[in-house]
């Protein structure tokens, strides 16, 4: 295992153990819709928006305790955000990480509580800490607001259903990534700023040039993975785009201009970070996501 794998496992199992503590109820009432929550939240999966959390706050020598506290949160909202997609009236995803998705495991009304519980519970999380400065909260609070909200995810997946089916332009598909994918990779890159005390505008503007390159280019190779692996090897239905009539940037491209596209949106991100001291795990970083094969 490499010293970068060993990072993003590390911040996993972080993330996995403090989800736990979270999702831990002791309403016998309320068991089955803590099962849900913990069913999808525990699955396992790639952990990387944690991990970018907590590697930008290390990169700035930040607090690691509340680099934590942001990481379960807004891996706690990605998990919200992939129950809610797998419904059938969304994508309609019978696998999610190698498991049936949440909805076929506890059926549909549950899974939609259980999206809804988790989203809260981001909220509750980072509000309740008393532990993290009040300035900080109100930051991290408002960045996993926006990046959650209708201009943010909720806003990209609006667009995604609205137009599913339907010719689109190059440019309005790169806008749904935006929204639906890049925004929370944005705002984990934010959050890993904010516990490290970073305010001025030319670092956040570089963090989110950096942000939005590997985000770009999380969701192209998942385009490429969709149509070239297996279910087996991802852990989800392969395929699913081309079922739900999605564009993608393969409708535009053919497989190796869209790789060579990766390569160059991957090398911009890194150009902008490369400078700051400490950046290599991010670089690094960068090309693993490129490089992927699930």
């Amino acid at each position: 295992m490499s010293a970068l794998e060993e990072r993003i496992h590390g911040s996993a199992e972080l993330v996995s153990a403090r989800l736990e503590q979270c999702l831990r109820s002791g309403d016998p009432d309320l068991s089955e819709l803590y099962n849900a929550m913990s069913y999808s939240a525990l699955a396992g999966g790639k952990r990387i928006r944690p991990f970018l959390v907590m590697a930008v706050c290390d990169m700035f020598s930040g607090n690691a305790e509340e680099a934590l506290l942001y990481a379960t949160a807004v891996e706690i909202v990605h998990t919200y955000s992939l129950i809610h997609d797998d419904l059938p009236a969304m994508d309609n995803d019978d696998m999610r990480r190698g498991k049936p998705t949440c909805h076929k495991a506890y059926g549909e009304a549950r899974a939609i509580l259980a999206g809804d519980a988790l989203l809260t519970m981001a909220f509750e999380l980072v509000s309740g800490d008393n532990s993290v400065p009040d300035g900080h909260r109100v930051r991290a609070l408002y960045e996993i607001s926006k990046c959650a909200g209708g201009s943010g995810m909720i806003g990209g997946q609006e667009m995604d259903i609205a137009l599913e089916g339907q010719h689109i332009e190059y440019e309005t598909m790169v806008k749904i990534h935006m929204l639906k994918t890049v925004e929370l990779i944005k705002c984990a890159c934010r959050l890993g700023a904010i516990a490290a005390d970073i305010s001025d505008e030319k670092t956040l503007a570089d963090i989110d040039c950096y942000a939005e390159g590997v985000g770009r280019v999380f969701q192209l190779v998942d385009d490429l993975l969709d149509v070239s692996s297996t279910d087996e090897k991802l852990g989800k239905t392969t395929g699913s785009d081309e079922k739900n009539k999605k564009t993608t940037y393969l409708s535009f491209m053919p497989a190796e201009i869209a790789e060579q596209l990766a390569d160059v949106m991957t090398e911009k991100a890194v150009e902008v970070l490369k400078n700051y001291e400490n950046s290599k795990i991010l670089c690094d970083f960068a090309f693993f996501l490129k490089d992927r094969k699930k």
